[in-house]
């Protein structure tokens, strides 16, 4: 397995197998990997070749998130890649990505402006500005992007269908613990009841889409339920989050707990196309982001 620090020698390695028209499957990382990095590896692997890259992105954080904390594993994270079959990695350093003087940004697609466009003002003008450079660092022809980010993706997508990236993004499905959280870098910072509370996440999605499997299509009615579990002003069905003085956990901070179009992250009154319920809220100082696109089959 190659690693390059350099984005000159990442574009020539990239470029060796376009020339011969070979696809290229691209997986962006902060690192921190864990299964979920590992399972787009998997999907990039049905390209000819497969790429990755590690950059803790220091313009996607808030003056008040975890940019210095945030898990740098770089040793074991290089070895899972390479056990995964990845055949380059790409690990520049700040100085490589943003040089003195940089100056130049992409802001966010209007898809980018609601929810954790709001509740993190600058995020996706970061995400949007450093995935575009790791597009021109490695030109790869698919790039995938983990769905548990589901506005991430979206603004991404949007992004490259703008700007021509000439890259095909594709969205994978999200990986779950067999409790049903959400498998995330953050996760490692849940002491094990903070974790029994992570749970309410998947069990509010498992909860609305059950409702709407029912046949409740009122948005406003579904948001509700969600919210209250979360907030702990309803326990849930098996009272299996409660502890043993039989006390409902709940979140300490709701950021939101919402359904909007799938496609393009409207809010709705009632739901007559395909949606996405999103959740983000945080236990102590561990922020969590969980969200489900609702069917019924």
């Amino acid at each position: 397995m190659e690693v390059f620090d350099s984005p000159d020698s990442a574009r020539e390695y990239v470029g060796s197998f376009r020339s011969r028209g070979q696809t290229v499957g691209f997986v962006p990382t902060m690192g921190a990997l864990h299964e979920g990095h590992l399972s787009l590896v998997h999907s990039a692997r049905s390209c000819d070749v497969a790429v990755a890259s590690i950059f803790v992105n220091p313009t996607q954080f808030g003056p008040t998130e975890d940019l210095e904390k945030y898990p740098r594993t770089l040793d074991a994270d290089l070895e899972k890649l390479r056990t995964a079959g990845v055949s380059a990695v790409f690990v520049p350093t700040k100085e490589q990505m943003y040089p003195d003087g940089f100056s130049t940004w992409v802001e966010s697609p209007r898809i980018g402006e609601t929810l954790e466009g709001i509740c993190r003002p600058g995020h996706f003008r970061g995400v949007a500005t450093v995935v575009l450079k790791l597009f021109q660092a490695l030109p790869a022809t698919h790039a995938y992007f983990g769905k548990k980010d589901y506005q991430q993706w979206r603004v991404i997508e949007a992004m490259a269908r703008d700007l021509n990236v000439g890259t095909e993004i594709i969205g994978c499905e999200t990986v779950r613990e067999a409790d049903g959280l959400a498998l995330s870098s953050r996760n490692r910072y849940l002491s094990e009841n903070d974790r029994e509370r992570a749970l309410l996440l998947s069990a509010a999605l498992n909860q609305v889409e059950k409702s709407y499997v029912s046949g409740e299509a009122r948005t406003e009615i579904l948001q509700i339920q969600m919210r209250e579990l979360l907030l702990g002003q309803q326990p849930t069905a098996t009272n299996t989050l409660s502890d043993a003085s039989g006390t409902v956990p709940r979140l300490d901070t709701l950021d939101y707990a919402t359904i909007v179009s799938a496609e393009d992250l409207t809010p709705l009154t009632s739901i007559d196309r395909p949606v996405v319920a999103l959740i983000a809220g945080s236990i102590g100082t561990t922020r969590l982001i969980d969200n489900r696109e609702l069917q019924r089959i």
